[in-house]
């Protein structure tokens, strides 16, 4: 499918320019033990290795995305999905590993910073296809503590 590689590349380049003009970080969940933060009362974990740190966006899902809450062998119930968002990374970006923490970093418009202090988890790696423009990998939105700021 070389052909079609090519003749996709330019658009790859245009989605590139024109919807990944966020900076967006893909960390590994820390391992280290919670430290208490005696500001807010509340447990935080240190942060995890950065497996990516670039150019994204962080978009709503769709009912198209709907993925099956099965629960995982020794779980008495199914995950449930919280809010569903999609993040979306150039080709190059490495493909973010299962549970992995996505935040917004930076943001191109001033007035659009709402996603600025949400995380989300990685649901499942990210999407792959034989033919791709851009990297789409579901997100769940981690709930902010109750009382945190």
């Amino acid at each position: 499918m070389a052909g079609l590689d090519g003749s996709l590349n330019p658009v790859a380049k245009w989605l590139e320019k024109t919807i990944l003009i966020d900076t967006v970080r893909v960390c590994l969940p820390s391992a280290g033990e919670p430290v208490l933060n005696t500001e807010t009362g509340q447990l935080e974990y240190p942060e995890g290795d950065t497996l990516y740190e670039g150019p994204g966006a962080v978009v709503p899902g769709s009912a198209t995305m709907e993925r099956s809450a099965v629960p995982d062998a020794g779980q008495p119930w199914a995950i449930q999905t919280r809010s569903t968002y999609v993040l979306l990374t150039p080709l190059t970006a490495p493909i973010p590993k299962e549970n992995s923490i996505a935040t917004v970093v930076q943001v191109h418009d001033p007035a659009r910073t709402s996603l600025i202090g949400r995380s989300w988890i990685c649901a499942d790696v990210g999407q792959a296809s034989t033919v791709e423009v851009v990297r789409r990998t579901a997100l769940d939105q981690n709930r902010a503590v109750e009382g945190a700021p």
